[in-house]
């Protein structure tokens, strides 16, 4: 129920990310639910206890997965996550999309690493578009008044 919803909301929303005008003044999680393309993953956060957290001060850089992302997950995959006994895994998989500090494109060389709020590595390329591990950024640099966040096609999962 829960996967078709967000199936059907993906379908009658724009995959372009269109950043509202107050996005500046708006935190990370405010800035996503704006955006309208994002409904999957702030469910997530706040199934994992981190709306507070993204509502901090920061910087962070958040590399967030649209809904069309979440969507192309395994069947089940969204679900499973969201049940409260999987509240630690879906926190590893989201600090694992979030680095702290405010990391603009321009801060960005090919191969480089960062570590993340999970702990764990992500490595960025740059040579023929901008990857975090196989995502591909579609949209960068969309600021929020604690951090910055850019638009991935897909959702990375932390090393096993």
């Amino acid at each position: 129920m829960i996967r078709k919803t967000f199936l059907a909301m993906t379908v009658a929303a724009s995959t372009a990310f269109a950043a509202p005008a107050f996005a500046q003044d708006a935190d990370i999680v405010d800035t996503a639910i704006a955006a309208g393309d994002f409904t999957t993953l702030v469910a997530a956060v706040q199934a994992a206890g981190l709306v507070d957290t993204l509502k901090g001060t920061g910087p962070f850089t958040v590399f967030a997965p649209t809904d069309a992302a979440f969507a192309a997950l395994p069947e089940g995959t969204v679900e499973d996550l969201l049940k409260p006994e999987n509240k630690a895994q879906l926190a590893a998989v989201l600090t694992y999309h979030v680095v702290p500090g405010k990391v603009m494109s321009t801060d960005l060389t090919d191969g480089m690493t960062a570590a993340t709020a999970q702990g764990a590595d992500v490595t960025i390329m740059t040579e023929g578009g901008v990857k975090v591990n196989a995502a591909n950024v579609t949209t960068a640099d969309i600021e929020a008044s604690n951090g910055v966040i850019h638009v991935i096609d897909a959702v990375i999962l932390p090393p096993m």
